[in-house]
């Protein structure tokens, strides 16, 4: 499905993805950790195209998509829930909504002036939002309309950097069951970046673990361990 193979990617001068690589099987769900500031965003950012890669490649589908535009990885099949959610704050709900479709492949749903139900029916409280701002929904809210918004283009891998980060308990419940569903379907990937522990064990089947902009250890659930963890996540 996803194939990053020896990434190297970085800002001007600065160099921090350093040989990265790693896959994400079709239906799975893989988790990517790390401490702060050890290049987990910014190898997201690769991935969408929104940073250009300096060495290495990124491939989906068994497709090169290296070098395509953002844009074009969207349309091939790849949704994005972006850290800090990056919602339209002046836009309603369902503007936020609709601006999902763009990424569709399909022409005539683009063109469409309706929500698709299976879109949205993961977050039911969503439809009684419509006509309120981005702006006006609370932190957990705004990570729900994000995350629809993402997956109403029915994305074969979803992207989800840091979706639990500042909202509330009862949210990231929301979240993990709704990670989980996905999962269950079978229907979609996800690369997951996410710091909580107890949540990635919940929900994960494949982790990678990064520092200093390298990969550093990888494995099933039944491989991390108290070890790994003291190891590579502790501070």
């Amino acid at each position: 499905m996803l194939s990053v193979q020896q990434l190297e990617a970085g800002y001007g001068e600065s160099v921090i993805l350093r040989d990265v690589s790693l896959t994400v099987e079709p239906g799975r769900v893989v988790c990517l950790m790390g401490r702060n500031g050890v290049g987990k965003s910014t190898l997201v950012k690769s991935i969408m195209g929104l940073l250009k890669a300096r060495k290495g490649s990124v491939s989906f589908k068994g497709v090169d998509v290296t070098k395509w535009a953002p844009g074009e990885r969207a349309k091939k099949g790849i949704g994005y829930v972006p850290q800090g959610r990056e919602i339209f704050s002046q836009l309603s709900v369902y503007e936020n909504l609709r601006i999902g479709l763009e990424a569709h492949p399909n022409s005539a749903k683009r063109r469409s002036k309706e929500i698709p139900r299976e879109a949205i029916e993961k977050f039911p409280i969503l439809p009684t939002f419509y006509k309120r701002r981005g702006g006006d929904l609370s932190g957990g809210q705004q990570q729900q309309l994000a995350f629809a918004r993402a997956l109403i283009s029915e994305p074969e891998l979803l992207v989800l950097d840091e979706p639990t980060e500042g909202i509330q308990p009862s949210i990231v419940d929301d979240i993990q069951d709704v990670i989980r569903s996905i999962r269950d379907e079978g229907k979609t990937a996800i690369l997951l970046v996410e710091q909580s522990l107890d949540f990635v064990r919940s929900v994960g089947d494949r982790f990678y673990i990064m520092e200093k902009g390298s990969i550093v250890w990888q494995g099933g659930r039944e491989d991390l361990d108290d070890l790994a963890v003291l190891k590579h996540l502790t501070i």
